[in-house]
């Protein structure tokens, strides 16, 4: 397993996290992702740890609570082993204070996840969301106190938008808080948006990518195919308007260019997708996820192989998008290409 720096911070992470979304499945989004108890999550752990993989991540909001449960138990005894990533901000109720960044949410989300745990600090804290409601400062001095009472080591966000993580940035600067070092972001061959603007801001200002869902939400397990029907086991029946949208027609072009590239490496087609985004500038780690043994043991495949630069380039063809404004201008007119060279170059 490689070992990269999280952004620009001190903190190792594998380039292969594991996705604990499918421990303790309940609910129509989570039930259908999985429901790993405890006992087979301790498996899958185990298997992840024999290879190199020693970065876990979850959420409170991954089945209210579950996953972080089920999480705790299965590293129980191996702490100092493992890293261990959650976030906080999505509704956990109904009630005022259940949603949100406020300190009051804050400080509370902090002790639950580290009681569920079962542990005494979080390595990496990530807000799952920017919350419009709650100032900036507010949000970061809180961070700020929880470092410092050395219940969280590293702090970062999830699907913030450019200006969102920028003003966070530049209030832990004004105030000497501490920098969100990650981004945890959707980011695949079927939906490549994060590369318009928090590609370049995270080469700017040192932020790691964490991806999730490097498989487009299901869509690139080599199980969806063009002209066919779903097939009946897929969550995609269950889960497809929860993620992001995929048009068929720039889908099934993906599709095709990993078929033809799978068929060419004898790998398959998600480690073939896996292994594109490994390539790619500011990610850190990808987090895989996986329901049973066969589908951790198929992701961990992605790894220590490299894809061919003339495949990289076909595929980066069969997936590539034009750019919305004010994008574009950069990507077609030569005069704006030589004041910002693609940062894709430095892949």
């Amino acid at each position: 397993m490689e070992y990269r720096q999280l952004g620009a911070s001190g903190l190792k992470v594998p380039a292969l996290s594991f996705g604990a979304g499918t421990f303790g499945g309940a609910g129509p989004l989570f039930g259908a992702w999985g429901n790993t108890d405890a006992r087979e999550a301790r498996r899958l752990v185990d298997i992840s740890l024999d290879a190199g993989i020693t970065m876990f991540d979850t959420a409170d909001v991954y089945s209210a609570g579950a996953s972080e449960d089920v999480l705790g138990q299965a590293v129980k005894g191996r702490r100092d082993q493992v890293l261990l990533s959650t976030k906080t901000s999505l509704p956990m109720g109904d009630g005022p204070g259940d949603a949100g960044s406020s300190r009051s949410r804050l400080i509370r989300a902090t002790e639950d996840a580290l009681r569920r745990l079962g542990t005494d600090h979080i390595d990496l804290f990530q807000l799952h969301a920017f919350d419009a409601g709650t100032p900036v400062d507010e949000v970061l001095s809180t961070l700020d106190q929880l470092v410092r009472s050395g219940k969280i080591r590293y702090v970062g966000v999830s699907n913030f938008s450019g200006w969102q993580l920028m003003k966070s940035l530049a209030g832990a600067e004004r105030h000497g808080y501490p920098r969100y070092v990650a981004h945890q972001v959707y980011y695949s061959l079927a939906g490549r948006d994060y590369e318009w603007e928090l590609l370049p801001l995270g080469l700017d200002q040192g932020v790691g990518a964490m991806v999730w869902s490097p498989l487009g939400w299901g869509r690139l397990t080599g199980k969806v195919r063009r002209g066919r029907p779903l097939p009946e086991g897929s969550r995609l029946h269950r889960t497809a308007d929860f993620g992001p949208p995929v048009d068929d027609d720039h889908l099934f072009r993906v599709v095709d260019a990993l078929d033809e590239i799978a068929a060419e490496t004898g790998k398959t087609v998600p480690q073939v997708a896996i292994n594109w985004l490994l390539r790619r500038p500011t990610v850190s780690s990808v987090i895989i996820g996986a329901r049973n043994e066969e589908q951790l043991r198929q992701n961990i495949g992605a790894v220590g192989w490299q894809l061919a630069p003339e495949q990289v380039a076909r595929l980066d063809a069969a997936s590539a998008k034009v750019a919305p404004y004010p994008y574009f201008p950069y990507e077609r007119q030569e005069g704006f290409a030589r004041l910002n060279p693609s940062p894709l170059a430095q892949g």
